[in-house]
């Protein structure tokens, strides 16, 4: 399809040069590659709000999968995944009467019986829940989670549907390799599905990155909590995107995206547990009115992705050698994942880079606006490889690919994407998880201590030039380097 689509744009375009040489006076609208593609994308457009209105209708499994489909930005037109993504925060919402019979089943009370108060009007709606602020009658305010009443009987007709739907498509289309959407669902909509699971969730990720004083997680209520219905400690903020939120609270946005990038590395190279569903919904900020600091509050711990030790340390070493700019390692590593010969575009599907820029080093330049085109272009010429690879790797970095992305959404609404901090950050969890591991293996003493020498002086290299870095862009750095400029060029 995308290639019969870039057949028709070339012919256009040839036609469109005859047409401009015969004619003294030019107008955009007669060019026949802007009109061909104006029809391109108004097809996108439209199938894309149609796949949307049906998400909507179908409910629960069709908007996760919607959702899913909307972080693919490597993958699909923009007009798909701009159209999907209202499906993070404008989902279908469950009636009053569901809500309360979801309750009385689940916790064998009337909502009056439980709650001083409870806001009619949700917080938010998702694809499997939706969230109310209450107080509870010993007056604390608690966020209730309640699951749509339908989901659970549903959740696996939508996924047999998806799943024969998917197959016809693919005896139209043979280049059409979604299936690895089917068999996600079937994996962890069980797992999603189960609130005390996600409360588990909670408690673990709260408890792992218990050192970052600038994370919050909501306490878990358990004693009002069931499979259905999951009672939180009530918190509220902005959400991560929103860049003039944070300007008007005083907000320091750097430092925002830099420990974002901080909880993330941890979670995947140094914990191998990862949070997979950061869509800025799910992410808020707030500045704390005693202290000054702000806050990241960390919501809906349903989705998360156990990576096991030799996909860890491969997918660390892999990250390594692109930030090094290192391709014999970034070929090797990406072939341990899967890659095959499609390693080049495995690279800049996690980077989300040209090629150049991953052999010049993704820490050397920002990403501009001609080399986002670039990539949404090569997307669409490049589909059956894109779908052969998403086949080919291994499950583990499904759920990846989508986290990768919805981080990328995040930086880019905060013009903070591929900061040099970013990189330092992934740089010193790689170096430390890989030294864990390494010493992990070693039954020699001197080892051991060899390995964490190693590992410090590393770790001194990266704060030495981030500190670099900071001297370099401040006005005491700049002040520094006209001095030493000045003293260099006087003749005493």
């Amino acid at each position: 399809m995308a290639r019969r689509a870039l057949k028709l744009a070339s012919l256009a375009a040839a036609t469109s040069g005859i047409y401009l040489y015969g004619n003294k006076f030019l107008d955009p609208n007669d060019f026949g590659v802007v009109r061909v593609g104006r029809a391109i994308a108004t097809v996108h457009l439209r199938s894309a709000e149609r796949l949307r209105e049906l998400c909507c209708a179908n409910r629960g499994t069709f908007i996760k999968v919607g959702q899913h489909l909307g972080a693919l930005d490597y993958l699909l037109p923009e007009e798909y995944t701009r159209t999907l993504k209202v499906l993070h925060s404008q989902a279908p919402q469950s009636t009053r009467q569901e809500i309360e019979q979801v309750i009385r089943e689940d916790l064998g009370k009337e909502i009056k019986e439980l709650f001083v108060s409870f806001e009619d009007t949700p917080l938010g709606a998702a694809s499997l829940a939706q969230v109310h602020k209450a107080v509870l009658q010993d007056g604390r305010t608690v966020a209730v989670k309640i699951q749509h009443p339908k989901v659970q009987a549903q959740s696996s007709k939508d996924i047999l549907l998806m799943e024969v739907l998917l197959l016809v498509v693919k005896q139209i289309f043979p280049d059409f390799e979604f299936m690895w959407l089917v068999e996600e669902a079937k994996k962890n909509l069980p797992l999603e599905l189960d609130f005390l699971n996600e409360g588990r969730n909670a408690e673990k990720v709260a408890h792992m990155l218990k050192d970052f004083d600038f994370l919050k997680v909501p306490r878990i209520y358990w004693e009002l909590s069931t499979r259905r219905v999951l009672l939180m400690e009530f918190m509220e903020g902005g959400q991560v995107n929103d860049r003039a939120y944070m300007e008007k609270n005083g907000i320091n946005v750097n430092e925002i995206s830099r420990n974002l990038g901080k909880l993330y590395s941890e979670m995947i190279f140094v914990n191998g547990f990862v949070h997979c569903d950061p869509h800025p919904g799910n992410v808020l900020v707030k500045k704390c009115p005693a202290s000054g600091k702000a806050h990241i509050i960390l919501l809906d711990h349903g989705l998360y992705q156990v990576l096991s030790e030799s996909f860890r340390m491969d997918y660390c070493r892999l990250w390594q050698a692109l930030i090094k700019a290192d391709m014999k390692r970034v070929q090797k590593y990406s072939r341990r994942l899967g890659a095959g010969d499609l390693y080049p575009l495995f690279a800049c599907m996690l980077t989300a880079r040209s090629w150049e820029s991953v052999n010049r080093g993704i820490d050397r330049s920002p990403v501009s606006a001609s080399e986002d085109v670039e990539i949404r272009s090569n997307a669409a010429a490049y589909l059956p490889q894109i779908t052969q690879l998403l086949n080919n790797v291994p499950r583990q970095m499904l759920l990846l690919l989508k986290t990768n992305d919805l981080l990328r959404g995040i930086e880019s609404a905060l013009h903070t994407r591929a900061s040099a901090s970013s990189f330092l950050n992934m740089s010193r969890c790689c170096i430390r998880a890989v030294s864990t591991y390494q010493r992990s293996k070693s039954h020699s003493l001197y080892r051991r201590a060899q390995i964490s020498f190693t590992e410090a002086l590393s770790l001194w290299q990266i704060n030495l030039y981030e500190l670099f870095l900071w001297l370099k862009g401040s006005r005491l750095g700049n002040w520094v380097i006209a001095l030493l400029s000045r003293m260099h060029h006087s003749p005493y």
